[in-house]
């Protein structure tokens, strides 16, 4: 086995300082060495799928990531493993925990995956191998990691075996808990102001679906009421991005055509990574619901650089008009209940002014529009493939992707 920390540091010489994840108790120690200290940067996701989303968002910036599971959540990070940072071509570096191992007794819950991690990764042709255990193999694991991922611009992936890191309780045994290596002695939370500082504005939501504004004209809006030298876009999957490329094409822009509900977990790495922007990420309310665990994040990480706008039809529009919940929920209560600073709801267009105007001090912003469902006739799609339009976007912002180069 070897010490977190001969790892952490290797990975760190090659520029790896953005980590995010999911814990594993055969993580513990690793997890615990980055959050310790304070020139690394851990953030603790909702889910797997944020956490990659999350790191999507930080490679973009500039900032090469590390993202950490256990296996029995690779599931939830299929997603975005395939239809984000496979179609973007957006390196990640994966560390993946193998409960279920074959040549250990584990919990019955982790035996199928156990016998599938392997396979799964090579089904979404992510190249693997296993987690080093000594310390003259970690060098070699990570030149062949940073090479793939230079010539792919793919992730890779870690699986860690269980003892491949030194535990608290092989310390225990051996030291005595209080030589322990690596409990936690800072937490990876960042401290906020009372949280009375949020505020909500509810407005009159009308009866008459029709009457409320159409998608496009919100995104008319939008677009009129920012600077695109300093702002960045991210819009949802689904007629959003089709929309927005529509209304107007600009290398501000970034549409998502897969990853549905991942454009605010991209949009917090990305604004974490780069606070000189502002990032405003439009999203849906069926997207919305599906990772609603990442408005929790949100609240918890997100800077005041972070605008969140949720356009709600009601329905899966892109599918057939099917209806989603969205009717009964109140999502700006939900925004300012997670910590988030401003918190509008309405069907009134004004109140996307009103958000690009309030002030919400250190926290991101939020406001739930309204919307009628429908979309525009003969809807393009955009001409630029998924790779270009990353690209241009980069290029926009003055960014590239740093593949550590050992």
């Amino acid at each position: 086995m070897i010490q977190a920390e001969e790892f952490v540091e290797a990975a760190r010489n090659l520029g790896f300082e953005w980590y995010t994840g999911v814990p594993c108790s055969f993580l513990t120690p690793f997890i615990n060495y980055v959050i310790n200290d304070v020139q690394l940067r851990y953030i603790s996701a909702a889910n797997e799928g944020d956490a990659v989303a999350i790191a999507a968002g930080a490679a973009i910036a500039g900032k090469p990531a590390v993202v950490m599971m256990q296996n029995s959540g690779l599931g939830n990070a299929v997603n975005p493993l395939t239809s984000l940072t496979y179609i973007f071509r957006i390196p990640l570096l994966l560390i993946c925990t193998l409960r279920g191992d074959r040549l250990l007794k584990d919990e019955p819950q982790h035996q199928l995956m156990g016998q599938i991690t392997d396979k799964l990764l090579e089904t979404m042709t992510i190249p693997w191998e296993f987690f080093p255990t000594h310390a003259a193999e970690i060098e070699p694991v990570l030149q062949r990691a940073t090479a793939y991922m230079q010539q792919e611009r793919c992730p890779y992936a870690l699986i860690m075996r269980k003892g491949a890191i030194s535990s608290l309780r092989d310390a225990t045994r051996t030291m005595g808990y209080a030589n322990a290596p690596h409990a936690l002695t800072r937490s990876s939370i960042p401290e906020r102001e009372n949280s009375s500082s949020a505020h909500i504005q509810q407005s009159f939501f009308r009866d008459r679906k029709e009457q409320r504004v159409s998608r496009s004209e919100a995104l008319a809006r939008i677009v009129e009421l920012i600077d695109p030298e300093n702002t960045v876009v991210i819009a949802t999957t689904g007629y959003t991005g089709r929309e927005l490329f529509a209304s107007k094409d600009s290398a501000n822009h970034l549409y998502m055509v897969g990853s549905m509900g991942c454009a605010s977990s991209m949009g917090l790495g990305l604004s974490l990574a780069r606070p000189d922007l502002k990032v405003v990420v439009i999203d849906g309310d069926g997207a919305a619901l599906m990772r609603m665990g990442n408005f929790a994040t949100i609240g918890t990480y997100g800077g005041a650089n972070l605008i969140h706008i949720l356009l709600d039809n009601e329905v899966h529009d892109s599918t057939g008009a099917q209806a989603t919940v969205s009717a009964g929920i109140s999502f700006a209560k939900i925004a300012e209940a997670c910590g988030y600073g401003v918190t509008l709801a309405g069907d009134d267009p004004a109140l996307l002014d009103a958000l690009f105007t309030a002030d919400a001090n250190t926290r991101p912003k939020f406001a739930h529009l309204k919307i009628r469902p429908g979309t525009l006739e003969n809807l393009p799609r955009p001409n630029l493939t998924p790779e270009a339009v990353l690209q241009r976007f980069m290029k926009h912002i003055g960014s590239e992707l740093i593949i550590p180069n050992s």
